[in-house]
C-alpha cells in the first residue's frame, strides 16, 4: 500500500532527509523512531505532499508522490501532534464537514458519516457545538474524526500524542489500534519508546536524515543481541553521534 523509494529532502547543505526507502503494508503500523530533529516529521510531509522531495519518490496505495500529487491527497488521513488546526468558530461537526468536503464527499453520505463518527468517538454532546471552548482531548478527538471522515485508506500519524494527558493519549492509541484493525495502512512517528513498542509491527530507526535500521521488534532485538529496543536505539544513535 505504500512504498518510499530513495527518497530525499535537502533545505540547502542540510541533508533533513537522506535516500530512505521502506514499505508498509495493508493493515500495518510501521513505526518511524528518532531524536528531534532526526528527519521524521520531513519524511511524513513529503509523504503528505506538503513538501516536493529533492530526489526519489513513493506510491502512495496507486499512486505516485511527484507525477499524482493530487491523488494521494484523497488518499491519504494526516493526524499532526501539537495544535489540532480546528476552526474554533465551527462547531465539531462543520470541522469535520469542511474536510469531507475539501475531499468532494457527497452531502448525504458526509452527514451520515458525521454522525457515525460522533457515536465512535464519543462526540454527541458536543458534535454541534463549537470547538474554540474544547478542551485538549475533545479537540483531539475531532481532530481523528476529521482525518478519516473520507475513509482513506493509508494513514499518517506525526507524534499525535504531543503534549496530552494521560487519557487523551490512550484515545490516540487506541484510535491507532482501531485503523489498524480496519486494514489501513499507518506510518507513525514517535520518538517515545513504549509507544513504538505498544502500537508498531515494525519499526525504521531515523537519525540525522538516515534510516539506520528497519525490522520487527523482534528482529532488532535479535540482531543486536536480545537488547530492549531503548538500548538499541541508544547504541545504534550513540555510535552514529560519535562519527
Amino acid at each position: 500500500m505504500l512504498e518510499v523509494k530513495n527518497l530525499s529532502k535537502h533545505f540547502g547543505d542540510v541533508k533533513a532527509v537522506n535516500d530512505i526507502s521502506f514499505s508498509v503494508g495493508k493493515g500495518e503500523v510501521f513505526g518511524l523512531l528518532g531524536e528531534n530533529g532526526a528527519g521524521k516529521t520531513t519524511t511524513l510531509r513529503l509523504l503528505a505532499t506538503m513538501l516536493k522531495p529533492t530526489s526519489g519518490t513513493a506510491l502512495v496505495g496507486d499512486y505516485d508522490l511527484v507525477r499524482e500529487p493530487e491523488r494521494v491527497r484523497r488518499n491519504i488521513g494526516i493526524l499532526f501532534g501539537g495544535e489540532s488546526g480546528l476552526y474554533d468558530r465551527l462547531t465539531a461537526a462543520e470541522n469535520i464537514a469542511y474536510f469531507g468536503e475539501l475531499n468532494n464527499m457527497e452531502k448525504s453520505e458526509l452527514d451520515r458519516r458525521v454522525r457515525e463518527l460522533a457515536e465512535i468517538f464519543g462526540m454527541e454532546e458536543y458534535i454541534n457545538k463549537r470547538a474554540g471552548k474544547f478542551s485538549k482531548g475533545m479537540k483531539q478527538k475531532v481532530a481523528f474524526a476529521r482525518s478519516i471522515v473520507h475513509n482513506p485508506q493509508i494513514m499518517l500519524f506525526d507524534e499525535p500524542t504531543s503534549g496530552l494527558d494521560v487519557s487523551a493519549v490512550r484515545d490516540v492509541h487506541e484510535f491507532i489500534q482501531k485503523c489498524r484493525d480496519e486494514g489501513k495502512t499507518i506510518v507513525f512517528s514517535s520518538h517515545s519508546m513504549s509507544e513504538v513498542e505498544k502500537l508498531c509491527d515494525r519499526v525504521g530507526i531515523i537519525h540525522k536524515g538516515n534510516l539506520i535500521a528497519i525490522g520487527t521488534i523482534e528482529e532488532l532485538s535479535s540482531k543486536f543481541k536480545g537488547d530492549s529496543l531503548e538500548n538499541i536505539f541508544v547504541k545504534l544513535v550513540g555510535e552514529k553521534n560519535e562519527h
